[in-house]
């Protein structure tokens, strides 16, 4: 089998840090999205067979990681991602690695389908991303001194993406066990505690403000979003931020054998 790793979403905040790892570790990798060559478009079923394609030697990639934008949670997600799946298992892939949000009923559907396709799956099942804020939508608020968030006072385990990287990556390579490694960082923090690291770490003061899920949604088509993604991202707050999630796990230590960055440490690095 080829060494080859196809790494969808590529240019994405997840995608691109597990390509920098591959490329480091002179691991092949065809890095695909909508305007790679080959492109890879998730609705586009006729797009897959030249991201799925073997080497140059005729031989087929040895693993897929799956970013699915704009999320695993969300509606028709499930059948997509495994059709994709299917289709890696029959052009003789290895295993895969998927991205999935933590608590959300519709990833575990989108779970439930890649794993049903046989192949030898790791997933990587995140809490929300640190750096969301300083390279999301969430950076916008940021800039402009103000969160405008669905999320009430319900902590979250915000986790350092270059963690995730990691994780993905020896999941890719064939070092991390098939299964569910559910990822966070060490501590959970309010959004209020967040706005207070963020003023801290910029010097400018940054300030919390919790709203509905229709005023999101408000903000995030003013942000330019579709109205569907706009819609799927406020239901998303609205599902997750009811307390469920407030538990840190040590899913970074299982998988790599130490400790996660805490989101202080993450943002000391970033802003």
């Amino acid at each position: 089998m080829s060494t080859l790793i196809v790494v969808t979403g590529a240019s994405g905040k997840t995608g691109r840090r597990v390509t920098a790892r591959l490329a480091a570790a002179e691991v092949p990798v065809r890095g695909v999205g909508r305007t790679s060559t080959p492109p890879l478009d998730w609705a586009d079923p006729t797009t897959w067979p030249a991201v799925l394609a073997p080497d140059a030697d005729g031989h087929p990639p040895a693993a897929a990681y799956l970013a699915y934008a704009p999320d695993a949670g969300f509606p028709g997600a499930d059948a997509v991602l495994g059709a994709f799946a299917r289709a890696a298992a029959d052009a003789g892939m290895g295993r895969l690695v998927l991205l999935t949000g933590r608590g959300e009923a519709g990833a575990l559907r989108s779970e439930e389908a890649v794993v049903a396709a046989g192949l030898p799956t790791v997933i990587v099942r995140s809490a929300f991303f640190a750096q969301g804020f300083t390279e999301d939508l969430l950076a916008e608020g940021v800039g402009a001194g103000v969160l405008r968030l669905p999320a009430g006072e319900v902590p979250e385990p915000f986790v350092d993406l270059e963690d995730l990287a990691d994780v993905a990556v020896a999941g890719l390579v064939g070092t991390l066990e098939p299964g569910v490694h559910e990822l966070t960082g060490p501590d959970a923090l309010r959004f209020d505690e967040v706005a207070a690291v963020l003023s801290r770490e910029t010097g400018r003061e940054i300030v919390y403000e919790p709203v509905s899920a229709d005023e999101f949604r408000a903000d995030l088509r003013g942000m330019g979003l579709p109205d569907d993604d706009a819609a799927g991202l406020a239901g998303l707050f609205a599902e997750l931020f009811d307390g469920r999630n407030v538990h840190p796990t040590d899913g970074v230590r299982r998988a790599l054998g130490r400790e996660p960055r805490g989101f202080a440490d993450v943002m000391a690095g970033a802003l």
